[in-house]
């Protein structure tokens, strides 16, 4: 979940400053005698990283709102009483500031931590998960959580994207520029037209899309780091269980590919469609962990 919203935030702030950008004819990288590439990858540079950076920022207020979490600050039963103690002292092992805990409306057994720092984070579990997985395997996916924040997995991700943000930018630009002088009638004068906007918006688009799967493959490599945290503050072997279970009630249930998992997602087998799948196949994050 955190990677999911925190991509939808980045992409909409890109495409609204963009837009905003071409209406304000901030373009000073462009000039009678053509692109100025360095002026374009600073001014890509400053507004890909804001557009990451702001998706880090409200994070964790954004994973609120979506998901209707309901904040344990006075636990109302045992099941409250006890994730608050665990997340409590699992932070604690992990040397981190004990973050925000919730739980959220969810049949499907899902868990997610966000937050733009490791002393200001969300872990959230699903109550699905809450009621169906025994506490020793839902202890061990709070370790997977915590080791998330612990490992600093946002903050990393943000400069991953940023650095995608300028560049995804900065080529589609100078595509869009390709494109605009190929299009322009030889008695037209000055620097581009309105070609050059609206194909700099489709090659953003495009572009972005690309890219992201250099950020999929980061969040799979970061996948294996929080698995092995989750392993080492509860158990290897209730990591591995609580895998193992979601993996079955994946195999068991019906419902549609969006409503999967999105928190601790199961991976898929070796395809296409995997080089954009930001958790790795569950076989194989079991098996590094049954090698450590």
């Amino acid at each position: 979940m955190r990677i999911l919203l925190f991509l939808v935030t980045n992409i909409a702030v890109l495409v609204v400053a963009s837009i905003v950008l071409s209406l304000l004819g901030v373009d000073r990288y462009i000039s009678s005698t053509g692109l100025n590439l360095t002026s374009l990858l600073i001014f890509c540079a400053v507004f890909g990283f804001t557009g990451s950076f702001i998706s880090l920022f409200i994070s964790k207020w954004m994973a609120k709102r979506s998901t209707g979490a309901n904040i344990i600050t006075q636990p109302q039963n045992h099941k409250e009483a006890w994730l608050l103690d665990t997340v409590t002292r699992l932070s604690k092992e992990a040397g981190i500031k004990t973050p925000e805990v919730a739980i959220f409306p969810s049949h499907d057994a899902n868990a997610f931590a966000t937050g733009w720092n490791k002393n200001d984070a969300l872990v959230a579990v699903s109550s699905g998960m809450m009621d169906r997985f025994p506490p020793d395997e839902i202890e061990a996916v709070v370790g997977h959580e915590i080791g998330h924040v612990a490992n600093g997995d946002m903050v990393t991700l943000t400069l991953v994207q940023g650095v995608v943000n300028t560049f995804v930018m900065f080529f589609a630009r100078i595509a869009a520029y390709a494109v605009d002088q190929f299009m322009r009638k030889d008695d037209e004068e000055g620097s581009v037209g309105m070609t050059y906007y609206i194909t700099s918006f489709i090659f953003e688009i495009l572009f972005g899309i690309l890219a992201s799967t250099i950020v999929m493959w980061f969040s799979r490599y970061r996948e294996f780091r929080a698995d092995e945290a989750g392993a080492r503050l509860a158990s290897k072997g209730s990591m591995i269980a609580a895998l193992a279970r979601l993996q079955q009630e994946h195999e068991e249930s019906h419902m549609p590919e969006g409503m999967l998992a999105f928190g601790i997602r199961l991976g898929r087998s070796p395809k296409l469609g995997e080089l954009f799948a930001s958790h790795p196949p569950i076989e194989k994050r079991i098996h590094a962990l049954q090698q450590l």
